[in-house]
């Protein structure tokens, strides 16, 4: 329980703060229950005059407090002691469970606020445009650690009682409530300062300070990074990160303490994996960016949220590409996050960047993959549209002027405009402020020495082209490359109409043309048969580069999902990757023929497309081996990884015999399993494994001392494939063995395996229902939820039978997500009726012995 005091300055003409917050909170971690909310009691002076009444509208989430004659105009104090609710919601202020080195179980007290829950911790304007100067002070057992947002100014024993400190911090800059942030609980801390004199303190579980040495060293190189990008200093004395280990998020950018979940901050260095340690990297430079790009100048309102998150979904890549550039992370953006916005943006369910915003359960819609994705992709072709050295002049100029104010998405296009002298709110208004994305149509004609481009737009669907006469258009930058040189953009033209003609000069009819080189652009491409027959031996002879590649492959799978394409052309084109060695493009290949082979579960030859896969990814695997060699770096561990997994969960008779061999002298002790090839092999051994098997996992799980080791046993446990151990794994899920925030994996896992999980997960998730939307409280672990449980689905039914669930079972955070999975399903039932018999005679035909 923790009783409270809050006082507010208030300006009555204005009606909301008037820069100064002074928040008490005693805090008492040895009997941490939840307690029920209580009243409040309100006073405004001078002159003192009690409230009488107190109005609360829940379901606004609003309190109106009543006094007994009209106030009058000018400032006031208001002051209001409560009593709040310590809850186990993961959201506003909440009580984490942790066990200490000797097992004993005890709670941190932490907070998360974004997007509108400071209101649970304490009355306020809660929103972003309302912004206040905070005075925190925490009265806490003496034995713990208090954070905020800013440093410790004082701290002495509480007067009545000889077990608690008060801790007082400096005031911070006037700051969004859903920024402020306060922790108390047990901690190790390793620290550093920055080339610019900034304190880092990296807080740990106690007796792991180790684990946080990583991202002490990102987090240092990054702030120095930034401001110099921005050309603007960090504006707090220190910044704190911080390892919570109940975070329904990955991570939160409060201004000076950033939480993150445990495995988004600490690596162990002989225990994490490659791909953990590029996850911390990225989610570090993700929220320090957004010390500046959110925290410093900050949205007017939750519509702008995209300008948070999809800049620093952008920028979080640069910033890893400076400290590492061997992670070749900007092909990675392409899968991780261009292609799965585009995915998403297809669906007529899905929204503008750009969206409004009325009540407060409508902002955790739009957390996705539009805001995060797409609003990434955009600022990068921006970027690329504009140019470094504009870009960032213009940043320097947003940020300079709206220091410390609240700024709104045109706010960011004026500045840009100024500093490039391009119409920058014209193209872009036409990427933000309407959802989707235009396909490209591109044919060709030689004339004497020149290339002749004929190219159109039209909206996208993932149903098929869009037909009807309202179209929707969009100002396209387009870039062409040929085979002269296809690292160098060639021409750049501005499509800002339906279709455009365009030459291309000095283009010998020998050379092949490449639009939007570098899959920058926001849209697909539909060349003619005659244009991609010439760039498809790009692919096998590896003379595109990587990351087009990628994208030529990524477009024809998704065309052939639309119906425009056959799924057998696709097919043929993943054949000429067989002697691909990029990690990007083969994590990209393997994801599309995932989808198929969920697809391909639904009917009679799923086993034909695992032989499918077993050719294409066995010449890689062999050559790639079980053991890193010497000289690989980061990108040859994760494709090893990814290989290994793939031909494992294919049933690969070597991997699995290899993987099983390994496993049993990891788990007898004999040779423990490098981190990066856990994953691939607790895959492979569960998918073909026994109630031995899962038991054996069971008990690697309870053992794992770090977090990671446990989320990764609990991603993989849903590869057993017996019905009655599939059961036993669902049950898990919601054990104490499982910390609230992983539960959506396990399940997530499970409905991924197979058909027999996708049923067996929908089923599970509609039993315990009640008790998985109380969990989340609506927030957007329940959106994630349900998209992994509904994602294989290919059955017109089960849409009907998704929006029957949701009709009688109310989830208004999720109403988004219910029909983007429908409309999925949909899509999927669709595709499998129109190209099933052609696939199937097809993966007949390529292993029948030549007539």
């Amino acid at each position: 329980m923790w009783p409270a005091t809050y006082q507010q300055n208030l300006d009555v003409d204005r009606g909301y703060p008037c820069h100064n917050v002074t928040i008490g909170f005693v805090i008492n971690l040895c009997d941490i229950t939840c307690a029920p909310v209580v009243t409040y009691m309100a006073i405004i002076f001078l002159p003192e005059i009690n409230a009488t009444g107190f109005n609360y509208q829940n379901e606004d989430e609003k309190v109106t407090l009543s006094f007994p004659s009209v106030l009058q105009n000018g400032s006031g104090t208001l002051k209001i002691d409560f009593v709040g609710e310590l809850n186990d919601k993961m959201k506003g202020f909440y009580r984490s469970k942790y066990a200490t080195p000797s097992g004993e179980i005890r709670y941190a007290a932490v907070t998360q606020f974004e997007a509108t829950d400071a209101r649970r911790a304490f009355p306020c304007w809660d929103e972003p445009a309302i912004k206040a100067t905070f005075d925190i002070t925490l009265i806490v057992p003496k034995d713990r650690v208090a954070l905020s947002n800013m440093n410790v100014i004082d701290r002495k024993p509480y007067p009545e009682d000889d077990s608690l400190v008060e801790v007082k911090f400096a005031t911070t800059p006037i700051m969004s409530t859903y920024l402020v942030a306060f922790v108390i609980g047990e901690y190790d801390f390793v620290e550093s300062q920055s080339s610019d004199g900034v304190m880092v303190r990296v807080y740990t579980p106690v007796g792991k300070a180790e684990q946080g040495k990583f991202a002490l060293e990102v987090a240092a190189k990054t702030l120095p990074f930034y401001k110099e990008y921005f050309n603007v200093p960090y504006p707090l004395p220190k910044i704190d990160l911080i390892a919570i280990a109940d975070f329904a998020a990955g991570a939160m950018e409060n201004w000076g303490l950033v939480t993150y979940r445990e495995t988004a901050l600490l690596i162990d260095p002989k225990n994490s994996c490659s791909s953990s340690r590029q996850w911390v990297a990225l989610v570090v430079g993700h929220e320090l960016a957004h010390q500046w790009f959110g925290n410093l100048v900050t949205m007017e309102w939750w519509t702008h949220l995209w300008l948070n998150e999809g800049f620093a979904s952008w920028i979080e890549y640069l910033c890893v590409d400076h400290c590492f550039p061997e992670y070749d992370i900007w092909t990675q953006f392409v899968s991780a996050d261009y292609t799965r916005a585009l995915d998403l943006d297809a669906l007529d369910n899905s929204h503008p960047i750009e969206v409004n915003v009325g009540h407060p359960s409508e902002v955790d819609e739009i957390f996705d993959a539009i805001s995060y994705s797409k609003g990434a992709s955009v600022i990068r072709m921006l970027h690329n549209y504009i140019g470094d050295e504009d870009f960032r002049k213009g940043m320097h100029s947003y940020l300079l002027k709206f220091q410390h104010k609240n700024a709104s998405t045109e706010d960011l296009w004026e500045c840009l405009e100024q500093a490039s002298g391009k119409p920058i709110a014209a193209v872009m208004n036409s990427w933000t402020k309407q959802m989707g994305f235009p396909i490209i149509v591109v044919d060709q004609d030689q004339q004497g020495n020149d290339r002749v481009l004929k190219i159109s737009q039209q909206k996208f669907c993932a149903s098929g082209p869009h037909d009807g006469e309202d179209c929707p258009s969009w100002m396209v930058p387009i870039s062409i490359c040929t085979s002269e040189d296809p690292s160098c953009t060639k021409l750049k033209v501005l499509l800002d109409k339906p279709e455009a003609t365009v030459v291309v000069p000095s283009t010998g009819p020998d050379q092949w043309i490449k639009l939007n080189p570098g899959t920058v652009g926001f849209y697909r491409i539909q060349y003619s048969s005659g244009m991609l027959e010439c760039l498809l031996p790009g692919i096998r002879d590896l003379t595109l580069l990587p990351v087009d590649r990628l994208g030529l492959q990524n477009d024809l799978f998704s065309l052939s999902r639309a119906g425009m394409i056959s799924t057998v052309e696709v097919l043929k084109v993943m054949e000429a990757f067989v002697n691909e060695p990029n990690y990007t493009v083969w994590s990209d290949l393997s994801c599309n023929l995932g989808v198929l082979s969920s697809l391909l579960s639904h009917t009679d030859y799923y086993e034909e497309l695992q032989e499918f896969i077993r050719d294409l990814f066995t010449p890689i695997g062999i050559k790639l081996g079980w053991d890193s060699k010497q000289g690989e770096g980061h990108l040859d561990a994760l494709l090893r990884g990814l290989v290994l997994g793939k031909l494992g969960k294919a049933g690969h008779k070597p991997t699995l015999e290899e993987a099983r061999r390994r496993f049993k002298e990891h788990v007898e002790g004999k040779q423990i399993l490098s981190a990066d090839l856990r994953s691939p092999v607790y895959l492979t051994v569960l998918k073909h494994g026994d109630s031995t098997t899962l038991e054996t996992m069971f008990k690697l799980h309870k053992q794992a001392d770090m977090q990671e080791e446990k989320n990764r046993i609990e991603r993989v446990l849903g590869a057993i494939s017996s019905p009655d151990l599939i059961q036993r794994v669902l049950t898990f899920s919601l054990s104490d063995e499982v910390r609230p925030q992983d539960t959506v994996s396990v399940i997530g896992g499970v409905a991924g395996s197979s058909k027999q999980g996708r049923k067996a997960a929908w089923k599970f998730v509609k039993d315990n229902w009640e008790e998985l939307h109380n969990r989340y409280q609506g927030g957007f672990l329940i959106s994630r939820l349900i998209k992994l449980s509904l994602d294989g689905f290919a059955v017109d039914k089960m849409a009907a039978e998704v929006k029957s669930f949701f009709e009688t079972h109310h989830a208004p955070a999720a109403e988004r997500t219910v029909q983007q999975c429908c409309e999925n399903i949909l899509l999927n039932a669709a595709w499998l009726k129109r190209d099933v018999e052609d696939i199937h005679q097809y993966l007949l035909q390529r292993k029948a012995p030549p007539v």
